[in-house]
């Protein structure tokens, strides 16, 4: 099994809602960690799972979306936490979306909103 993974961080700023999770509550920001992994049982005919070049590109659009932004702005947070978790999952879609390498079969973004803290959500192709 190859994986290759590669990582951006951006700043974004989010509240949450429907609890009272005392500052959390307020509009802060993070400074987000991502981290986009690929799994894959082939290389391509160029050795590569996927070009890092590709990976790269992919992740500087889907971090420009949502740097210096605030989240709960975004229609995908309408009425919902903009938590690490949901955070997760919304780019792994999205970056599953703009990577289409037949030889991918897992999809993982792991997301910091710290040092200590991250959230997962995989995809199986």
């Amino acid at each position: 099994m190859y994986s290759v993974a590669v990582k951006r961080n951006f700043i974004a700023q989010h509240y949450l809602i429907g609890g009272d999770w005392g500052d959390e509550n307020q509009c802060h920001s993070h400074h987000y960690m991502l981290e986009l992994q690929l799994d894959g049982a082939e290389l391509d005919r160029h050795g590569y799972l996927v070009d890092i070049v590709e990976i790269e590109k992919a992740l500087d659009e889907l971090a420009a979306k949502y740097r210096d932004q605030t989240l709960n702005d975004f229609p995908e947070f309408k009425d919902l936490n903009p938590s690490i978790e949901r955070f997760s999952r919304l780019l792994c879609d999205a970056l599953a979306m703009r990577i289409q390498a037949p030889n991918i079969h897992t999809i993982t973004v792991r997301l910091w909103e710290n040092e200590i803290a991250w959230a997962a959500y995989s995809l199986s192709r």
